[in-house]
């Protein structure tokens, strides 16, 4: 299994180089890769700032990367409940949610995030 960065990942997603865009199809059609949750929130921020993605064309992206046979995500479930609440909050903090899922708060001065993840089935989110 080969773990793969951000850059690898966006060439294989955006298409937009010649050369890397090629090997990045290649390698994901060819390998078992391992993508960590860090390069998945960092693939979001490059699609969004740099591409001009919406966070539905990003949770489309994520979810095509998520369904393919060679590829494994680290916390798999975490991610796809991650996924699932990117069109009420942005990625970064669905994730970190997400990621906290064992604990019995998330705790944030973030009054849009406690808003936005009301109603989320999520663990409770709170200020301090």
């Amino acid at each position: 299994m080969l773990a793969v960065d951000t850059n690898v990942v966006v060439r294989y997603l955006v298409g937009d180089h010649p050369e890397q865009s090629g090997r990045a199809r290649a390698l994901f059609a060819d390998s078992e890769i391992w993508i960590s949750a860090t390069v998945l929130l960092e693939t979001a921020w490059v699609l969004g700032k740099s591409y001009g993605y919406r966070p539905d064309q990003i949770a489309w992206s994520f979810r095509l990367l998520a369904g393919r046979s060679t590829v494994t995500l680290q916390s798999p479930e975490r991610l796809v409940r991650a996924f699932s609440w990117m069109d009420r909050m942005d990625f970064a903090d669905a994730l970190h949610l997400a990621q906290a899922s064992d604990a019995e708060a998330f705790l944030t001065f973030d009054q849009r995030m406690v808003r936005d993840a009301a109603g989320c089935g999520s663990i409770p989110v709170r200020k301090p």
